[in-house]
């Protein structure tokens, strides 16, 4: 069997490897871009995506933002935790900027990127992959064909920990023994363009605008989230109405839920040799900070800029690797540590700490520099 040479092979097809194709594209490198799902069903996806201003930024600069509006523009979040005092109200006008985040249909995220010219190799499931010093062999299959193909850099990317293992990546893992319920929610009070963050013992829930509905990720135990999402409609919005409470007003009705395990899994060191690890694959995020797409949006696009201007076009030696882990050390490990941290701090009734916690929420919303100082690093990351 032939194999056929490439500069990158990126596997993941996902937001964040279609957006590094799309940077890419028109260098002069030779991407392949490869994808497990035989299709992706963008028309049916009923998932939504906070990202945050700097990642409307990127995806204007990749071309894809006017394929992704409409987009529901958080313009504040209300954040608040049950039983204790203290909250904080960040809004855009505190750091001068048109909207916080976005929330978007994932399907239609999705859908901006591959007609911006990254469409993937789909239904290619990855079997195996032989990493040398000078190159990558990796094996697929699609269909009933198995194809053989060399990169100088490969790049997993998007939800590929498992791929990042075989790899010879050290994944560590956190599981938070808690489950994320998700769903839409109609209210009787308009959103104006409001989240709410809630953080309660049993882990936060968020409302998120979403078109004229909320996004809801509601926290829980794992044996609770079994319970809730067993519920009837009529007995999840009782059950959400008495846990969340009535700033968003009654919860009138509830459709396309879900609900998925969360932990915290990130690879130790992204990069290995001719390979580095992207998005998901590299850090997948408790939702709690709505971190995790705009990190690795991040990731793919500071790689594209190496990539775009190194004199030796070898996207897969030692010293441009070495560069990229060096140049996003300092942002990727910032995000995990805030992300964990609040996790471990607000999912709790301690207390002590829950007081603490309340005057944490108040001195954010009294004090200005340190309010501007925190969300400007929530939208555009460290560094």
């Amino acid at each position: 069997m032939s194999e056929r040479e490439h500069d990158l092979v990126i596997v993941g097809g996902g937001p964040v490897g279609a957006a590094l194709a799309i940077a890419l594209s028109g260098s002069g490198y030779d991407v392949l871009l490869l994808e497990a799902r035989p299709q992706l069903d963008m028309a049916g996806d009923g998932r939504t995506l906070a990202m945050s201003y700097g990642s409307r930024l990127t995806l204007q600069r990749l071309g894809a933002w006017s394929r992704v509006e409409p987009a529901t523009p958080i313009r504040s979040i209300h954040v608040s935790q049950r039983g204790g005092f203290g909250r904080a109200l960040l809004s855009a006008d505190d750091v001068g900027l048109p909207a916080l985040g976005y929330v978007v249909s994932h399907g239609r995220l999705q859908k901006a990127l591959a007609t911006s010219g990254a469409a993937p190799h789909a239904g290619a499931s990855v079997d195996d992959i032989e990493l040398s010093t000078d190159h990558v062999a990796i094996r697929f299959r699609r269909g009933d064909e198995e194809h053989a193909v060399r990169a100088r850099l490969l790049v997993i990317a998007d939800g590929g920990a498992s791929l990042g293992k075989r790899a010879g990546a050290a994944i560590k893992v956190r599981d938070y023994r808690q489950e994320a319920i998700v769903a839409t929610v109609a209210t009787s009070k308009p959103h104006g363009h409001r989240a709410f963050e809630r953080f309660t013992g049993d882990g936060p829930v968020a409302l998120l605008p979403f078109e004229e509905r909320y996004a809801l990720v509601w926290t829980a135990t794992p044996e609770a989230a079994a319970r809730i999402t067993g519920l009837n409609d009529r007995s999840f919005l009782e059950r959400l109405q008495t846990h969340f409470g009535d700033r968003a007003g009654r919860f009138l009705s509830v459709a396309v839920r879900a609900r998925f395990p969360l932990a915290l899994k990130y690879a130790a060191n992204p990069v290995l040799p001719r390979s580095v690890l992207l998005g998901n694959a590299a850090q997948a995020l408790h939702p709690i900070a709505g971190q995790g797409f705009n990190l690795g949006l991040r990731d793919a696009w500071e790689l594209a800029d190496l990539l775009l201007h190194r004199d030796d076009r070898d996207p897969g030696s030692a010293a441009c690797l070495a560069a990229y882990r060096s140049a996003r050390r300092l942002d990727r490990m910032a995000g995990i540590a805030v992300t964990d941290s609040l996790v471990r701090i607000f999912s709790n009734d301690f207390a002590p700490l829950r007081a603490a916690r309340g005057a944490g929420l108040a001195l954010l919303d009294i004090a200005p520099p340190i309010k501007r100082a925190f969300m400007q690093r929530m939208i555009f990351g460290a560094g």
